[in-house]
Parts: C-alpha cells; structure tokens; sequence
C-alpha cells in the first residue's frame, strides 16, 4: 500500500475523488494527510469526515514565500508520502521543494497541456476560441505546468459555453483522470523517460 498526501486550497472535490476512489479500493493506497494554505478551505471539512489528518500551514502567518516553504517542506517529510497529490493547491511549488520530492508531485490542471498553462486556464480557452479542452494530470517539475503528461481528457468547448460551464463540465473529467493517475502511480506503472511517460502493463489491468 502506497502513501499518499494531498495539497488543496479550496473545495476539494478532486480531493473527495481521490477519498472515494481509495474507499471503493480502486487505489491501492492510503491518505496520509490534507496539507493546506487555506484555513477556510471546504477540503478540511472533506479530510475530517474521511477520518484524514489536516495540516493547516495559513501563508499569511508566515515571514514570507521561503519561510512557508521550510514549514510545507518540513510537514511534507513529516508525512512520509510515496506521492503528493495537488488538487487545488492555488500556490506554485518553490524549486527546492520540487527537487526534493522529484518524481513524487501530481497535478491536475483544467486543460490540455502545453496550451493555456498557469491560471483560469479554462478562460483562455474560450477566449483563444478552441474547439476541444480539457484536462491534463502531469508530473511537477520546476516550470509553470510543464511536466511529463501522465494522463489527459479532452472535453469539447460548446459555442454557448463560457468559463463557468466549460470549467463545470472540465472538472468532471479531472473527478475521473485524477485517480486514475494515481492509481497508476500506485501500482508502479508510471516509466519516465525524458518528457514521455509510458505506461507498463505490469500489475493490476487499467
């Protein structure tokens, strides 16, 4: 059984995505922990009811962007994950925490990667007028949204659509790629070579 932590600032519905899909034992894993900067965020509410131990770390009680990331750095170590999940996590990862948990860090982002990386991703979509989006799960590295893709989905972008229900109809697929990466990353299937990532057909069947 894998460990796995989880980095949210907001709602958390890919967080209860994962909650759900390891309590179905569609992960072979366990959560560790909830890590957040958002001492409001509704994830909280979701980590208590599953029974997940909450680390608040509020950035504003912090000296600055370095002296909070020592504290996540610590917390993070202190949890003894096999893999850290950002799921809403509304900050970026400092480069000395991503080298230290090399390989260990997923994220979701609400579109295709490489297009429209950073924020509201599912505006620049609209706005850019493309036909398809979606959503991309990826390993973190040192840049804005550009590590090794692991999993994608695409949704199509409707000629009435605008940011809210592009990202409604974007975000239930992410419910559905999130833990499948996961899940994949858990059961050791996950090769990286370079920029490509394979999946292995050892282990459980997709």
């Amino acid at each position: 059984m894998k460990r796995i932590a989880v980095l949210a600032s907001g709602r958390g519905s890919n967080f209860q995505a994962l909650i759900d899909a390891i309590g179905r034992k569609e992960i072979p894993a366990y959560c560790t922990g909830l890590i957040t900067d958002n001492p409001d965020a509704f994830a909280i509410t979701r980590a208590r009811e599953a029974g997940i131990p909450v680390f608040v770390l509020e950035y504003g009680k912090y000296a600055g962007k370095d002296e909070y990331e020592r504290a996540l750095c610590t917390t993070m170590h202190d949890l003894q994950a096999d893999l850290f999940v950002l799921a809403g996590y509304m900050r970026i990862l400092g480069p000395a925490i991503v080298r230290e948990f090399h390989g260990k860090i997923l994220n979701i982002h609400p579109a295709l990667l490489p297009s429209f990386p950073g924020l509201h991703a599912q505006r620049q979509a609209v706005t850019y007028g493309v036909r398809v989006s979606g959503c991309t799960v990826h390993l973190v590295d040192e840049g804005m949204d550009t590590g090794p893709i692991i999993v994608q989905a695409c949704v199509p972008v409707l000629d009435d659509d605008d940011e809210e229900s592009l990202s409604e109809r974007i975000l239930e697929e992410e419910h559905h790629c999130l833990p499948h990466a996961v899940r994949l990353f858990c059961q050791d299937r996950v090769v990286v070579h370079g920029r490509r990532v394979h999946i292995s057909t050892g282990g459980p069947a997709a």
